[in-house]
């Protein structure tokens, strides 16, 4: 976290640069824009820069996705990695009886991802509080803001890690790291807080978004935003009847579009990122691409007959795909080029996160029903079995098992479930992972 603090400033304010070019915003010209010293920001900055701040913390937040993805993906058997890293198919996989390391790639890439942008949020937050350049409503936006992306990285810290170190806005003095349970609270109180200051922040945001967030760049329209992370955290809270309440301020719409909601963007601008999930297809010519993503055989094998999520997120290859004794015979196809946008939360979610808590408030027809939105979207009959909370629970996890195949879900929710001890091993010795060792450097 020091080293995250030390160069955070100058890798957001560049990230910044970068993010406004493929997005066509414009700032007025600033002084050294990519290197000024944080002490020119956290007092007296200018909206100039305090916007800078603002569109590189919403470039930031998409650090790590890339693993965040195929590490979770690969340790709920959804999919495997094979790449030039043994990491992907030994250790993840729990290869011969080994343990996860807390000083490899897949512990420390996700946890700085989105503490780095913790702290952009954090340093943006100080900074719209000592500075005179904006209206009272402008510091409000800026700040629900800031609150809103801090809590939807901690969520994601939660689900890989069970637990997070909430409170680190002074980088000399961390707080605790606190348990599941802990931090969630304080997440949910963090986005409450947030979408106050959103309500206060007038028609209008003072800093440009993306057009990922297209349709969701106002206080108004980003409090809908707001609603659907605190609908997620409190389904993680097990609290249908608080979920119930968000969605219905949120963008939720059972009879609407399933894609609708922000989304992270990507570009081929020098100095930009490409889709880190996106792999190139295999071909009869080029069947053994040394980077590939492979669809896990019991995803294809336990899906319904008829299930078009497999055929349009999945492909069959050429020849199946072999590394280290396992072998997969499609591959990924979720995103069609490597500037294809990647959801943050979308409708299609919404809805089984309302299924989810219709359940836990025991709203059984409400449930059945919504998860039959997502059963027809897919081109499946309607829901048959018994209308018990069992029965449908293990239907909603299965809708989420398919609708957000390899969007870092599945891990967790078969560790919520107490589902883990269900998955399968692919090889002699090889063992259930799920959840991440916080890096060591957390523990010095």
């Amino acid at each position: 976290m020091k080293k995250i603090s030390k160069i955070s400033l100058r890798l957001v304010m560049v990230m910044a640069f970068i993010f406004t070019i493929f997005t066509s915003c414009e700032f007025d010209e600033v002084v050294d824009p990519n290197g000024p010293s944080i002490g020119g920001v956290e007092s007296g900055a200018s909206i100039d820069q305090l916007n800078q701040l603002a569109v590189g913390l919403e470039s930031t937040s998409r650090n790590g996705l890339g693993v965040e993805v195929t590490v979770s993906g690969t340790m709920a058997r959804e999919l495997y990695l094979f790449d030039a890293d043994p990491g992907n198919t030994g250790d993840v996989l729990g290869a011969n009886g080994g343990r996860l390391s807390n000083s490899a790639f897949y512990s420390v890439s996700q946890w700085n991802g989105s503490y780095r942008c913790i702290k952009n949020a954090n340093l943006l937050i100080g900074a719209v509080n000592n500075t005179e350049s904006v209206t009272a409503e402008e510091r409000e936006g800026y700040i629900g803001f800031a609150k809103t992306f801090v809590a939807y990285e901690l969520i994601q810290v939660l689900k890989s890690y069970g637990v997070a170190r909430v409170d680190v806005s002074d980088p000399n003095n961390l707080g605790p790291v606190l348990d599941f349970d802990q931090a969630i609270t304080v997440v949910r109180n963090l986005l409450d807080e947030a979408n106050t200051n959103l309500n206060n922040a007038g028609s209008s945001f003072a800093f440009p978004l993306s057009n990922g967030f297209d349709g969701f760049s106002t206080p108004a329209t980003f409090a809908q935003f707001n609603r659907a992370v605190a609908a997620v955290a409190a389904i993680y809270d097990e609290n249908g009847s608080d979920a119930l309440t968000a969605l219905t301020a949120s963008y939720f719409d059972l009879t609407g579009d399933l894609e609708l909601g922000p989304k992270h963007v990507f570009s081929q601008s020098s100095g930009d990122r490409a889709n880190p999930v996106f792999r190139v297809p295999s071909t009869p010519t080029s069947a053994s691409n040394g980077d590939q993503i492979v669809v896990h055989d019991s995803w294809i094998n336990e899906a319904e007959a008829g299930d078009t999520r497999v055929t349009t997120k999945a492909a069959l290859r050429t020849d199946p795909s072999v590394q280290d004794g396992l072998t997969g015979t499609h591959e990924t196809r979720l995103y069609a080029t490597n500037v294809d946008p990647i959801d943050i939360i979308r409708n299609e979610e919404l809805i089984l996160v309302y299924a989810e808590a219709s359940i836990l408030a025991n709203n059984l027809q409400d449930a059945e029903d919504a998860l039959n939105v997502i059963r027809n979207a897919a081109g499946l009959a309607n829901y048959s079995g018994v209308q018990t909370a069992a029965a449908l629970t293990t239907e909603m996890l299965n809708q989420r098992r398919y609708s957000l195949w390899s969007e870092n879900h599945r891990m967790f929710d078969l560790r919520r479930y107490d589902l883990s001890d269900t998955l399968p091993l692919d090889r002699a010795g090889d063992q259930v992972f799920n959840v991440l060792p916080i890096p060591l450097s957390e523990n010095q």
